[in-house]
């Protein structure tokens, strides 16, 4: 079964009040498994537009990423965030496929 992931391109305008976001997400991203890939740290735009802040956060599954996303607990977290906060989310499958050969 292919894992689950959040993509997460975020600005924060509030530093100080997304703390409580933070501190309200932990609980839910601890019961339905997930693992941060990418918190924060440098990156290049190279094309496209981008965000001050990037996360990924890996789960076990696509559904476990949806069931999540959609707990009442996060919902709560959710409500911290939102008014702090810009962000673009997608909730993507895994891929599990051919990859590219080396030479």
């Amino acid at each position: 079964m292919p894992k689950g992931y959040w993509i997460v391109r975020l600005d924060v305008a509030d530093p100080e009040r997304y703390k409580a976001y933070v501190a309200a997400n932990a609980e839910p991203l601890r019961k339905y498994g997930a693992r941060f890939l990418v918190r924060g740290g440098q990156f290049e735009t190279p094309e496209g537009s981008s965000r001050a802040r990037n996360v990924v956060l890996e789960f076990s599954s696509y559904q476990a990423a949806l069931d999540c996303w959609k707990s009442p607990e996060y919902q709560a977290a959710l409500a911290l965030r939102q008014p702090v906060s810009t962000a673009d989310v997608v909730i993507i499958e895994g891929y599990e496929g051919p990859q590219p050969s080396s030479v």
